[in-house]
C-alpha cells in the first residue's frame, strides 16, 4: 500500500504565497519523478510541475518564475512553492508520483494523493 498526503492549501489573496508538500508513505523502495499536477472547477487536469530523481524541473508556462517543485528524497516529499498566486491559479492540487515498491521489481507504479484546495480570492 502506497499513500501520497497533500498538505499546505488553503485561501490566499492575489499576490500571496503557498507552500505545498506532499509526503509518500508505504511500501516504496524508490521513488522517480514527482510531480503536482492541478484542476480548476469545469476544466481538465493539468501539469504545474515535475522533478525527477536527480532533480531536474519541468513546469507549465503559466507558473515559470513564480513556482518552485522541490524534493527530499529522505523524507520522501515533494514541495511546491507558490508565490504571485493569481486567481486563475484557483484549483485543486494534486500529488503524483512514479514509486518503485520492491527491489526486486523493477515495475513502477504511478500514484495520485487526494488532493489540497488553493484557492486565491481577495
Amino acid at each position: 500500500q502506497v499513500q501520497l498526503v497533500e498538505s499546505g492549501g488553503g485561501l490566499v489573496q492575489p499576490g500571496g504565497s503557498l507552500r505545498l508538500s506532499c509526503a509518500a508513505s508505504g511500501s516504496i523502495f524508490s521513488i522517480y519523478s514527482m510531480g503536482w499536477y492541478r484542476q480548476a472547477p469545469g476544466k481538465q487536469r493539468e501539469l504545474v510541475a515535475t522533478i525527477t530523481s536527480s532533480s531536474s524541473t519541468n513546469y507549465a508556462d503559466s507558473v515559470k518564475g513564480r513556482f518552485t517543485i522541490s524534493r527530499d528524497n529522505a523524507k520522501n516529499t515533494v514541495y511546491l512553492q507558490m508565490n504571485s498566486l493569481k486567481p486563475e491559479d484557483t484549483a485543486l492540487y494534486y500529488c503524483n508520483a512514479d514509486i518503485q515498491r520492491w527491489h526486486w521489481d523493477r515495475k513502477t507504479n504511478n500514484f495520485w494523493g487526494q488532493g489540497t484546495q488553493v484557492t486565491v480570492s481577495s
